[in-house]
């Protein structure tokens, strides 16, 4: 295949905005650890998602509700500890940890609630 029959790289597809609701289900908590509080010094943050959010919905959702403009999103799994439960062998649940960045010069006010 020659040069000028090439494909150009498509851009990946927008999401439909999400609603307000949706945002508050996306995003469940800031995640406040001294690892967290070390990360706002570079400008990322970290907060507690839903497991099915994917990266595009937690970017409107963070950007909706702070009013930031976000770079990057990563995302992980905390496995749930297996921990004793009155005596019984119990396990804790599943949950998503989502660490954005945000844009050069922005900051999310944590100590603040949402308006």
């Amino acid at each position: 295949m020659s040069a000028s029959t090439a494909k150009a790289p498509s851009k990946p597809k927008a999401l439909p905005p999400i609603g307000k609701e949706r945002m508050y289900q996306v995003v469940i908590a800031p995640l406040v650890t001294e690892k967290a509080t070390g990360m706002s010094e570079r400008g990322q943050y970290a907060f507690k998602v839903a497991k099915d959010a994917s990266k595009p919905e937690i970017k409107q959702a963070v950007e909706g509700l702070f009013g930031v403009s976000v770079v990057a999103v990563n995302t992980l799994v905390v496995k749930g500890k297996s921990k004793m439960f009155r005596g019984r062998p119990g396990q804790r649940s599943d949950w998503k940890k989502a660490m954005v960045r945000l844009a050069e010069g922005q900051s999310i006010d944590l100590t603040t609630g949402l308006s």
